[in-house]
C-alpha cells in the first residue's frame, strides 16, 4: 500500500518549488500531494501563475551527484497508477492530472 499525504489538508506554509522545463522557463508550483509506489516517491502540483485546476504529477530522482531533481512520469501504466492514487487522494477537491 502506498503512502499518502494529502497536503491541502495540512495547516501549514505551503510548498512552492521553483521548477524550470527543458526550454529553460522557469515556474512556481504549489505541492499538493505526496506519495510513495514501488519504492518511488511523487509529488502532485498545480502552477501557481496560471491559475489553473489541473495538477502534474513528477516523480523524485536521484542524479548522478546524489541530488533530488524532479522529473515527468514518461510510461504511461506507472503514470496512469500513480494518476489513480491521486485522484482517489483528492476526490474531494476539484483538481483533475
Amino acid at each position: 500500500m502506498a503512502d499518502e499525504k494529502n497536503l491541502l489538508d495540512e495547516n501549514d506554509e505551503p510548498e512552492i518549488f521553483l521548477l524550470t522545463d527543458e526550454s529553460g522557463k522557469e515556474s512556481k508550483f504549489e505541492l499538493i500531494g505526496e506519495t510513495e509506489m514501488d519504492g518511488s516517491i511523487y509529488y502532485a502540483m498545480i502552477p501557481i501563475e496560471d491559475g489553473s485546476e489541473e495538477y502534474v504529477i513528477l516523480k523524485v530522482v536521484t542524479d548522478e551527484n546524489g541530488e533530488d531533481m524532479l522529473e515527468s512520469v514518461d510510461d504511461d501504466d506507472e503514470f496512469d497508477k500513480v494518476a489513480d492514487i491521486f485522484d482517489d487522494m483528492f476526490m474531494d477537491t476539484d483538481y483533475d492530472a
